[in-house]
């Protein structure tokens, strides 16, 4: 009974942050630093499953979405320079998009994963388009078309898996069926939350919602919406296990997203392109039921890309622009820093903990004898790792240099960047 209510506090905290209108940034800010405290005393009474279903997965996920969500509040106390309503309102959907992942998460009913992963949709289009320039609303508005048809397909699977099993709560189905109602079910379920999650060809959305919105919001859709996305899927995949389709699109996924990377133009464009290789290679864990190596994946990129969208953010907020070639930041060796950590950990360099998930993941992936889509993978992630890395080298090096105006935001994406490599190191060491 006290984790239920404890996971209950946990999703209305950061609602309350909002609720408080006597300075809405700093009771964002305290709603969530109580949200990660709160995420924190769960770890002991776990598992719960009651109307909430938690366990150390889904823990891991909840202390990623706490932690990122923490991050960007602070920073955005720093970064925002519009005030008044525009600035409540930033702030008001800010905290209902955590709690609508947080909902996701932690519900025990499939449907209900469904209403949540919609709610993240309503209040982020909005957050998409809190810049107010004709190239925001653009991106605000193909994300709603792409995202909301998405979410209509996989309304249809949470149907299918209704009529099949009689009942949609997680605990109770969440073993393997087999039948081609299942095997359809599935599918569209990889179709309708794969749009959110990034999966190849649904993921048109994404470079533009990424580039466009707000750095701390960035961090937020990058770090741990598309998680959540993935996490629908390996209940789905739980129940309904296609090995084969998951695999292969996940794998091609990963292959075109790579080669996207290699003619960026557009910093922040790169990095959400280096998002959807992580997260198809996360998929790629479900798929061999990796889920050491999942996990690993999904906290440690969460924490390198928000890294990078923090540092992009600050780059932006002093140069106005966001394209690579006109950028040198050799005169601020703490921006130049982050932009560099965060780009090797979002390769998959070592001793960072995104190495680790990968390792597994792809050990996990000869182990099923997914050898075709073991180097397609390998190739793929080879193009990756030149390619952002190649184009951050770029931005340090090429351009005058880079006379930092916001000290703050470089501190934040730095500490952001530090975390995959703290974790890859204790991993290691363990």
């Amino acid at each position: 009974m006290i984790g239920l209510n404890l996971v209950g506090w946990i999703i209305l905290t950061p609602i309350l942050g909002s609720v408080v209108v006597v300075n809405e940034k700093y009771s964002t800010l305290a709603s969530a630093g109580v949200t990660l405290i709160l995420v924190l005393l769960l770890k002991p009474l776990l598992p719960i499953i009651s109307q909430f279903y938690v366990n150390t997965l889904t823990w891991y996920l909840m202390v990623m979405v706490a932690g990122v969500y923490l991050l960007s509040a602070v920073y955005s106390v720093f970064y925002l320079e519009k005030k008044g309503p525009q600035e409540r309102n930033y702030y008001y959907f800010l905290n209902l998009f955590v709690a609508s992942m947080l909902f996701t998460l932690s519900v025990n009913n499939l449907g209900l994963m469904w209403v949540g992963l919609e709610a993240t949709t309503t209040s982020s289009v909005l957050l998409v388009t809190f810049e107010g320039t004709p190239t925001a609303l653009e991106a605000g508005w193909r994300y709603l078309l792409l995202v909301s048809s998405g979410v209509t397909f996989a309304f249809i699977s949470v149907i299918l898996f209704y009529y099949g099993l009689h009942t949609l709560t997680i605990t109770e189905v969440l073993y393997a069926h087999s039948s081609p109602l299942f095997s359809l079910a599935s599918a569209i379920a990889l179709l309708g939350f794969g749009t959110k999650a990034g999966v190849f060809p649904m993921n048109t959305w994404l470079p533009d919602a990424h580039s466009e919105a707000p750095s701390p919001v960035s961090a937020l859709f990058s770090g741990v919406l598309l998680p959540v996305a993935v996490y629908i899927l390996h209940i789905t995949f739980t129940i309904a296990p296609l090995p084969s389709l998951y695999s292969w699109l996940a794998t091609i996924s990963i292959l075109v997203s790579s080669l996207m990377m290699a003619s960026q133009r557009y910093y922040k464009r790169l990095f959400a392109y280096s998002t959807i290789e992580n997260m198809n290679f996360a998929l790629l864990g479900v798929a061999v039921n990796s889920l050491t190596g999942l996990v690993i994946l999904l906290v440690t990129h969460a924490f390198a890309k928000a890294g990078a969208f923090y540092a992009s953010g600050s780059l932006l907020r002093n140069k106005g622009s966001k394209e690579i070639d006109e950028h040198g930041l050799y005169g601020s060796p703490i921006l130049a820093s982050s932009f560099l950590l965060s780009s090797l950990a979002v390769t998959g360099a070592p001793p960072f903990g995104n190495f680790l998930g990968e390792f597994l993941i792809l050990s996990s992936v000869i182990k099923h004898g997914l050898i075709p889509q073991f180097w397609i993978v390998i190739v793929s992630l080879t193009i990756s790792f030149i390619s952002v890395n190649y184009h951050v080298s770029r931005m340090i090096f090429k351009g005058e240099p880079y006379q930092e105006k916001h000290r703050e935001l470089s501190i934040i994406a730095m500490i952001s960047a530090l975390i995959p490599l703290i974790l890859g190191i204790v991993g290691v060491l363990l």
